[in-house]
């Protein structure tokens, strides 16, 4: 049976498949969630199962449990891990969201709910083009699935779960669908990932909170200096003014932003879908340079004092600040940690304590685009999408990916089928349809070709 045939006929059960998954609200950021995130490795368990593993088991980590699962062919024959994972973001805010997030919808061609993209809804279409060659007997290589539960913050586990079952995880390649496309008639291969670094901000001024009028104007407000304090860490120019910061980041070469400038990208379609007048960066780089080949930082969160309804004229005690920055190949996440903690620690004015607490990060990631995979990936497009992929690097960040490599030694190929308009980690994810099933198409295909 063609491919094509083999999803028409089996669609509704794929997605209540799907459905199945994302009705299990897997937050690995919250305590609370701790019994969904093994009932959902537990489901993914019996589904690998179903789609045609040999064995399937859940796997326990210092937090939440790893599945893993494969499919023998033959000794002699390469080896494909899948990775992926089953954790996802939390849904707040609920009351933008147009439907429940935990209780998917199919609308306009598209499946509304949180993970219907990232990553259930992509996971599901490495699995499911798996059990097609499984029952057309067309599998020609060994399969082994990973799927984890902690990417979402940082995956703190998966790094000692990889050094203690190396042997168990051996492949001669990684397979993950957990990126995007440049469009829906854009189909593209992640070439590059940036890497990452996350801290959390501490500042304390007055030992309690205090009466604005009988203290303002007499006394810091720590609301105040956080905000002063980064306001100072990018410039004018958009450059990052931690010194060394940019010591290891390597200038991207001419010769590739040739090949980025050749992307196509509407700017001003850009700007209208965030709904922004104008665009800000750093100086001397286009847009799609700043979101993907260099380095960036962001307040990500920041809070303090009365936010409640209705007016408290309080100088807080306290504020806090998550703040990130986005890092590039070469550049050590735990170094640039560092070099932050020790920057704002000095910065801190005598009339507050700042204490900055590093939280995760990770490496930066390039895939060469001569792997025999890498082109095996670019032919499942072809096929599926009607047109070669491009080959482009990506904002944002797995730090797996680099751990995979330095400790498996296995190259990693980043076969994404998400979109902006998916809106991850926003209210209203949401995922198509169409990409679902092109996407099961090209990963058999890729399946197909590689050898």
């Amino acid at each position: 049976m063609e491919i094509k045939q083999y999803i028409q006929e089996n669609e509704e059960r794929f997605l209540n498949e799907l459905f199945s998954l994302i009705r299990i609200p897997s937050i690995s950021a919250l305590p609370a969630h701790k019994d969904d995130m093994l009932a959902c490795a537990e489901r993914w368990r019996q589904l690998l199962l179903e789609a045609g593993a040999d064995e399937a088991m859940v796997m326990p980590s210092e937090r939440h449990p790893l599945v893993y699962a494969e499919k023998r062919v033959s000794p002699d024959a390469p080896t494909v891990l899948v990775y992926a994972h089953y954790d996802v973001m939390p849904a707040e805010p609920l009351e933008l969201w147009k439907s429940q997030p935990f209780e998917p919808e199919v609308r306009d061609g598209r499946i509304w709910a949180r993970g219907a993209d990232d990553d259930k809804g992509q996971s599901m279409i490495q699995v499911k083009a798996f059990e097609y060659l499984v029952r057309e007997g067309l599998l020609r290589h060994n399969v082994k699935f990973i799927f984890e539960g902690e990417e979402e913050i940082g995956s703190p586990s998966l790094n000692a779960f990889l050094k203690a079952h190396k042997e168990l995880l051996k492949a001669d390649v990684i397979l993950v669908s957990d990126t995007s496309m440049l469009g829906a008639d854009l189909p593209s291969l992640t070439t590059g990932l940036r890497g990452l670094a996350y801290w959390e901000i501490e500042v304390t001024g007055p030992n309690r909170d205090l009466h604005s009028g009988h203290f303002g104007g007499a006394v810091a407000n720590p609301i105040n200096v956080l905000c002063d304090l980064l306001s100072k860490v990018i410039d004018a120019d958009g450059r990052i003014t931690v010194p060394h910061f940019y010591d290891d980041v390597e200038e991207v070469p001419a010769a590739e932003r040739e090949m980025i400038a050749q992307i196509p990208f509407d700017e001003k379609k850009y700007m209208e879908a965030i709904g922004v007048k104008a665009l800000k960066g750093e100086k001397g780089y286009s847009t799609l340079e700043r979101n993907s080949c260099r380095p960036s930082f962001d307040v990500c969160g920041i809070c303090g004092g009365y936010t409640g309804e209705g007016s408290k004229t309080v100088l807080p005690s306290k504020a806090y600040a998550k703040v990130s920055s986005r890092l590039v190949p070469h550049q050590q996440h735990e170094k640039i940690s560092q070099l932050f903690v020790d920057y704002l620690t000095q910065q801190a004015p005598d009339y507050v304590q700042v204490k900055v607490t590093p939280l995760h990060g990770g490496e930066g990631y390039v895939c060469p685009i001569d792997h025999p995979a890498y082109q095996a990936a670019e032919k499942g497009f072809e096929k599926a999408f009607g047109k070669k992929p491009l080959a482009v690097r990506r904002g944002g960040s797995i730090p797996i990916i680099s751990d995979f490599e330095q400790i498996l030694g296995i190259k990693t190929i980043l076969m994404g089928f998400g979109l902006e308009s998916d809106a991850i980690h926003s209210p209203n994810e949401n995922f198509s349809l169409d990409i679902f099933r092109k996407g099961i198409e090209a990963v058999v295909e890729f399946h197909q070709q590689y050898k």
